[in-house]
């Protein structure tokens, strides 16, 4: 089992067990400028070896190198570590498009009713025999519940582009500029300004608009104060490259300005977007919540997920 600095808050009633066998992510501990911290995996036993039926030995065995087999493919779909920087902590996940698809989720499709919580959609997803191993959430929502900004499900626009400039003070969303994190039809990832967005005219299969950037072009929001002393729980998005998505939580009140940091220096992102604040929370299959305390968490309008896939 990896040992964290900080564990994580464990899964409710029902929520997955951490499992010898496979768990579907990698788990590892990194500080800044330090090789990654030792790690013991849980092993499964080795069986015994019959003295009369040495067939079954090797039997279970076979059948142990199998199940390790399919569990490392999944492993290495998402990873999860615990970064340590400039003295924050942050949880970590990156996804790998290729291996498995992101999606994201608001409302369930039978009943029209929001998930509202990463719960919801975990339970959603065992009765359709889908295991969630990943879970997010996703941009900045109004009074309603309802995206703020841009929201697209499948291909399809639920909420159109929001290009209106309020004032900063009025929220996050206002400081310029805001963006976009979108993952197209080929499977690829970006984040860009809301403008460039609307600029490229591409659809996209899974979208939210949220705000402001963090990272623009390798450059930090300027409205972003160095020693700013607004501190909340902070959660981003970037596309390190076309296919390889990092989610980053903090573990502790963090300002935009170190938290921006963190995408540029530590992630070598060029672009990063900010989804949420106080209410941000990141669920890992086998070993819980990170983000911000539970009691902070307010119902979400829009969730991203990684599940496996449905068995036939």
């Amino acid at each position: 089992m990896a040992r964290f600095a900080r564990p994580f808050r464990r899964a409710g009633r029902g929520g997955s067990a951490l499992k010898a066998q496979c768990i579907g992510i990698r788990f590892r501990c990194l500080h800044r400028h330090n090789r990654p911290a030792t790690i013991s995996y849980m092993k499964a036993a080795t069986p015994p070896v019959p003295a009369s039926r040495p067939w079954l030995y090797w039997l279970a065995t076979l059948a142990m190198l199998a199940g390790a087999t399919g569990c490392s493919r999944q492993a290495q779909a998402v990873d999860s570590e615990e970064v340590t920087f400039e003295s924050q902590t942050f949880r970590v996940v990156s996804v790998d498009l290729q291996r498995e698809p992101l999606s994201l989720h608001w409302k369930d499709p039978e009943s029209g009713q929001p998930y509202a919580t990463i719960e919801t959609l975990r339970q959603w997803g065992m009765a359709h025999d889908r295991r969630l191993l990943f879970a997010a959430n996703a941009g900045i929502y109004d009074r309603q519940f309802a995206p703020l900004g841009l929201y697209v499900e499948d291909g399809r626009t639920v909420v159109p582009l929001n290009l209106f400039r309020g004032n900063p003070a009025a929220g996050n969303f206002s400081i310029q500029p805001n963006g976009v994190f979108a993952v197209y039809p080929d499977g690829h990832a970006a984040v860009r300004t809301s403008t460039a967005f609307k600029a490229d005219a591409k659809p996209a299969r899974w979208a939210t608009q949220s705000g402001p950037m963090l990272l623009v072009d390798g450059q930090i929001n300027d409205r972003f104060v160095d020693d700013s002393s607004s501190l909340k729980w902070r959660s981003g998005v970037c596309a390190k490259t076309p296919h390889r998505v990092v989610f980053a939580v903090s573990e502790s009140p963090v300002n935009f300005h170190t938290f921006a940091r963190l995408f540029r220096d530590e992630f070598g992102c060029r672009d990063a977007l900010y989804l949420d604040g106080t209410i941000s929370q990141f669920y890992v299959d086998g070993a819980g919540y990170a983000g911000a305390p539970t009691f902070m968490v307010k119902p979400y309008a829009g969730i991203f997920a990684v599940f496996t896939t449905a068995q036939p």
